[in-house]
């Protein structure tokens, strides 16, 4: 249905090969997932399979694109910036197919979709809604089109757990071949038949990608058996090679001390070990030929590394947070924009190395009542507090470069240690210098975590801190964050983070905060 052949895609800016002789096709039935570390080109290459002039300003592409009139239903990662100041109505009347619709489609639609029925007419502008609505809002225009495929990118970013349960069954159950990117392994797992695996190997050097057509817990245990069998194989291999070469070396000595010692009188003597002496270079040649051919040591991307330091600590008595607000509101409070009331009676008390999480609907005011908290927490001086916001611009300079960015003082050796850091987080020199806007979302991630870390804080207060990690980092984040010593107030959705790291979780309603257990929703 979608077909790619013999692909290669190479950043422009460092001349790195982001996707080398790649070829795919999306069949009917496919639920293809594209995993790989932040920065590996999972979105330029849903990007370049939508339309190639969507990349042509930083990539150079070279490969066969065939479609065949397919129609393409495309969720791109971030809403683009035309699109954020229009209303919803206006957004929804960009497309024709919104006029045909009759209205119990387009209310069935926004039922599924937890949706007020008259959604689509709002006056709100669209940069005003919630991350999660955003994401409701593109997958109902998209979905007004019936396309022939699906390609999206993040689809599970933001949106609340019900949504997220309704996005599994929709993906499991779509007639139509969806190709998607996602960091939420719970979503994966349940939902992927095709795996397609994007690797950036020897220092981002090498661009390596797998497609297999299997689950992604079958994926995960095929290479986890392949790459130790490999290793085995390896090591076997080298250990032969190694009791061969001691071998010929003692051989090869004896015949040498033979020749030092034999006699001139005993020509005959002198020619078979000489004989002897070749039969010995020849074994050596085989042997040498033989270890070129040897099966090589297995090569994986490194997972990131980063831990807290171990001196953060909280005494269990310390009151961390006594949050107590009457009314949650957005809006200006204007005439024109008159607030809204979210929530009322919230309280919430979080004392030592607490760890919460908190979930809610979307739009139910997760986000707004997070910065809230957190504008009364940084200024406080018995704690060290950071922030880590769900959009990401707003607290960085996109402009600098990381390490601009991370650096006080500017001296060679917190330079050093900056870029030590970054290299740690898997950052090529090149992407060190880069403008902070022309890094995905993962990998400014990585530099609110950096942040946090050099800051020695000992509490986070984190807006989605998992949205943008890979599959195969998330894993290493949610340790992290388990292992930190200090408190973590936060909002997620992601179901393996809530039932790793959280020790207490609130759900956020038009009543306050209401105090649940894992097995009140879907964690597993």
């Amino acid at each position: 249905m979608i077909q790619v052949k013999n692909l290669h895609l190479m950043h422009k800016k460092d001349l790195r090969t982001i996707l080398d002789d790649f070829s795919f096709a999306l069949n009917p039935g496919d639920k293809a997932v594209v995993i790989g570390e932040e920065g590996n080109g999972k979105s330029t290459l849903l990007k370049w399979l939508v339309n190639p002039a969507l990349v042509e300003d930083y990539v150079e592409a070279e490969g066969e694109r065939i479609t065949g009139g397919v129609r393409i239903g495309y969720l791109p990662q971030e809403l683009p910036e035309e699109e954020k100041g229009r209303t919803i109505y206006e957004f929804f009347c960009e497309k024709e197919e919104f006029f045909l619709q009759d209205p119990g489609e387009l209310g069935r639609l926004a039922k599924e979709l937890r949706l007020p029925a008259d959604f689509y007419y709002g006056e709100q502008k669209m940069y005003t809604l919630s991350g999660g609505e955003k994401v409701k809002a593109q997958m109902a225009r998209i979905l007004l089109g019936k396309p022939d495929a699906f390609l999206l990118d993040e689809p599970s970013n933001d949106i609340d757990i019900d949504t997220l349960e309704w996005m599994e069954r929709f993906i499991s159950e779509a007639r139509q071949p969806v190709l998607y990117i996602s960091h939420d392994e719970t979503l994966i797992e349940r939902t992927a038949n095709v795996v397609i695996h994007l690797e950036q190997i020897r220092r981002k050097t090498v661009s390596r990608h797998t497609v297999a057509r299997m689950s992604y817990r079958e994926y995960l245990s095929h290479r986890e058996n392949v790459m130790d069998n490999q290793m085995q194989m390896a090591l076997d291999e080298r250990r032969q090679e190694r009791i061969r070469r001691e071998k010929l070396n003692r051989i090869m000595q004896r015949v040498e001390h033979e020749q030092n010692v034999i006699s001139r009188q005993d020509p005959h003597g002198g020619r078979l070990l000489k004989k002897k002496m070749k039969a010995v270079k020849s074994m050596e040649k085989r042997f040498d030929k033989a270890a070129g051919q040897m099966t090589e040591r297995p090569e994986e991307e490194e997972a990131i590394l980063l831990r807290f330091s171990p001196d953060i600590r909280l005494p269990a008595g310390k009151t961390v947070l006594d949050f107590h607000l009457d009314a949650l509101t957005a809006g200006k409070g204007t005439e024109c924009a008159p607030s809204r009331v979210l929530a009322r009676n919230i309280h919430l008390l979080v004392r030592g190395p607490e760890k919460v999480c908190m979930i809610g609907r979307n739009g139910v005011g997760k986000t707004t009542l997070l910065k809230r908290i957190a504008a009364e927490l940084l200024p406080r001086q018995d704690i060290k507090a950071a922030y880590m916001p769900q959009n990401y611009e707003e607290l960085l300079d996109l402009d600098k470069t990381p390490v601009d960015y991370l650096s006080k003082s500017g001296h060679k050796g917190e330079i050093t240690k900056i870029r030590t850091w970054l290299g740690s987080m898997k950052y090529t020199a090149d992407e060190m210098e880069h403008p902070i806007r022309e890094l995905s979302g993962g990998q400014k991630a990585k530099i609110f975590l950096l942040k946090m870390n050099l800051s020695g804080a000992n509490v986070l207060i984190l807006d989605e801190p998992t949205r943008n990690f890979s599959p195969l980092s998330n894993p290493v984040i949610r340790q992290v964050l388990r292992d930190f010593g200090g408190a973590i107030i936060s909002i997620s959705h992601d179901r393996k983070y809530i039932g790793e790291v959280c020790e207490t979780i609130y759900q956020l309603t038009e009543d306050g905060l209401r105090r649940v257990t894992q097995d009140d929703f879907s964690v597993k």
